[in-house]
């Protein structure tokens, strides 16, 4: 039988905010994590329990207090800011609640950012993204600004931009959280058949529990302290 690669790992990640000189804030009290390739994992827990800063911290947006994070078996705790943008850019996307599209962009000119950060050549970068926006279902709109499209457009545009320099990983915060409950299904699905299909490994931070009922693994977080938790156990 083959080993499961491990995509993401976390090693006693702790992660603490200051306040002042003395007041420590634990956000992450040592967290260990394995996610393995082409899973589909949702991260559940209350508000203020630590869930978007370990997202921050497995997308490499925010540095660790202590501990460590290995990207595809690379320690990228120690990192300079230029390498890890540049794995941010090639190994990672990034899915958010108010979908941080750039307003005065079109659509397409959504998808194509990323690209245009990894040096894509204009005629590749237009071709693909055109093909993520049929991927999502709104070929139709790519001309479309964000302020002419509904929320559920507005996050598919999203996904084809997280998508478009082809991650390996795709990190997403409460994709569902500004939906209402039809169109977060639809998008719920959209990222199960992306991951199925692709193979892409997905990690969502989630209040949803039609997202968590998806998930290959669910994992609890509460006061910074991280467990890998059964489906029935979701929601009590």
């Amino acid at each position: 039988m083959m080993e499961r690669k491990v995509v993401l790992e976390t090693q006693n990640l702790v992660k603490n905010y200051y306040i002042g000189r003395k007041i420590v804030v634990p956000a992450l009290r040592g967290i260990d994590l394995k996610i393995y390739e082409g899973e589909f994992v949702a991260i559940i827990g209350p508000s203020g329990s630590g869930k978007t800063t370990l997202l921050n911290m497995l997308g490499l947006l925010d540095r660790p207090t202590g501990g460590k994070i290995f990207i595809d078996g690379l320690d990228v705790s120690n990192l300079r800011d230029n390498q890890l943008s540049e794995i941010r850019l090639r190994k990672i996307g990034f899915i958010f609640q108010y979908y941080n599209l750039m307003p005065i962009l079109t659509a397409l000119e959504n998808v194509e950012l990323p690209m245009v950060l990894a040096g894509v050549s204009r005629k590749k970068r237009i071709k693909r993204a055109k093909d993520l926006l049929k991927a999502v279902g709104l070929e139709k709109f790519a001309h479309h600004k964000p302020t002419e499209m509904s929320g559920g457009q507005q996050q598919r545009v999203a996904i084809a931009r997280a998508l478009a320099n082809n991650p390996s990983i795709v990190l997403a915060d409460e994709p569902t959280g500004n939906l209402d409950t039809k169109t977060s299904e639809e998008i719920i699905q959209l990222l199960r058949k992306i991951n199925k299909e692709k193979g892409t490994t997905f990690v969502v931070v989630t209040h949803d529990p039609e997202v968590a009922d998806n998930a290959d693994r669910i994992f609890q977080i509460r006061d910074g302290l991280l467990k890998e938790v059964e489906t029935f156990e979701v929601g009590t």
